[in-house]
């Protein structure tokens, strides 16, 4: 039987079907009756003929309404704190295994991790974990998360990163980025034995692009010659091309980006080929010049921000990734290498090889597949939740 003091929740036949599936989304749209809950409630969920399909966290803004965490009926918020233990040491002990050569990971993936709502990074002595839902944002809820993650990684540092955007949309007070435990919030993190500064108060998302660790080492194994990085951010390909190829420009719109990483590159000059070149530009604008002009690379990084944020942003994303593909397919030489990544979820692996065939076409070049790849390891794909699968990035060899 259902404990009465947990909120109840209807949802329709399609909802069901959808978490049979292996998703842990319900939509409002599918939610027949809310059980008086409250915002970040722990409820319990019923199909429409009073089958028990678990408990979940209910958001009270979200179109999201809730996120499945067990098939089982917890009983208590003690029971509920257990199991955010059980899986925070469940996720620690995963990144044990698949992050190598790196002191920097991705904790906690949110649904990947089933913890859904809940982002934690680790930056060698520094941990950072961000909020994305109301039910993480209970004090009680918040300690032991902070308590568990100090536990389980012996890092003295915790920081809670903050998104106001979405602290909006989830009706939550507004909240400054902050030292939780600890007072140190910068440090220098490796990745592929390249050194990067990280502040856990600053830059975007939780602070840098760890998702891309894997891609990184990668492109620097084909990449040689004269190699442009597009959208640099803080260097991160740039960086790692600056070790195999010749010579290095990296090109970003931020110069405060830009800024990060030429203190990047000193913590590596002395692992460099030569100095990279920093150039503060939009990456449309630049690389049309540059083509027009017939500059020419043996190796090219696109690594754009997501241009598709919705569905409704698809077709303006698509004719973006396309320009910017175009552009360097032009610019590569016979034998020269493409790495083209989007972090757009909406923009799936069919349509990023899709948009790639008719940038081929239009340049008159004969593009080869050498990787299909995605988000690093600690970025785990949940089979069944596709919104996990969100970066693809592809190695070319260009003919």
């Amino acid at each position: 039987m259902s404990d009465p003091a947990i909120p109840q929740i209807g949802i329709t036949a399609r909802a069901v079907t959808r978490l049979r599936e292996g998703h842990v989304w319900v939509y409002a749209s599918d939610v027949t009756s809310d059980g008086g809950a409250q915002p970040g409630d722990l409820v319990h969920v019923f199909g429409p003929r009073k089958q028990v399909l678990g408990s979940a966290l209910y958001s009270s803004s979200s179109q999201i309404k809730i996120r499945m965490l067990v098939r089982e009926q917890l009983k208590s918020e003690e029971e509920l704190l257990r199991l955010v233990r059980d899986r925070l040491a469940l996720a620690v002990a995963y990144r044990k295994i698949v992050v190598k050569d790196s002191d920097a990971c991705r904790l906690v993936f949110s649904e990947a991790d089933l913890l859904p709502g809940l982002i934690a990074d680790q930056y060698n002595d520094i941990v950072t974990f961000q909020v994305l839902t109301q039910a993480w944002d209970r004090p009680e809820r918040r300690q032991a998360i902070v308590s568990g993650l100090q536990e389980l990684t012996g890092v003295g540092h915790i920081a809670e990163r903050t998104d106001g955007r979405i602290r909006d949309l989830e009706q939550l007070p507004p909240l400054a980025a902050g030292m939780l435990h600890g007072g140190k919030s910068a440090t220098v993190v490796t990745m592929n034995g390249v050194r990067f500064h990280y502040d856990a108060l600053s830059g975007q998302k939780t602070g840098a692009f760890l998702d891309q660790r894997e891609n990184y080492a990668a492109a620097a194994a084909y990449a040689h010659g004269t190699a442009l990085d597009v959208c640099t951010y803080q260097g991160g390909f740039a960086l790692h091309l600056a070790r195999t190829c010749e010579r290095v420009m990296a090109l970003d719109i931020s110069r405060e980006a830009l800024e990060i990483a030429e203190q990047n590159e000193k913590l590596n000059a002395a692992a460099n080929k030569n100095e990279i070149e920093w150039i503060e530009a939009n990456a449309f604008d630049l690389l049309k010049d540059y083509a027009t002009a017939g500059r020419r690379y043996d190796a090219i990084v696109l690594d754009p921000p997501a241009f598709a944020r919705t569905k409704r942003n698809l077709p303006a994303a698509v004719r973006g990734y396309k320009e910017l593909n175009l552009r360097a397919l032009q610019m590569l030489r016979p034998g020269g290498i493409l790495v083209t990544c989007s972090c757009s979820f909406h923009v799936g692996e069919a349509d990023l090889l899709q948009l790639l065939t008719a940038a081929a076409q239009d340049a008159h070049r004969a593009v080869r597949v050498l990787e299909m790849r995605a988000q690093a390891k600690d970025h785990p794909i949940l089979l069944g939740v596709p919104e996990t699968h969100y970066l693809k990035c592809v190695i070319c060899s260009i003919g």
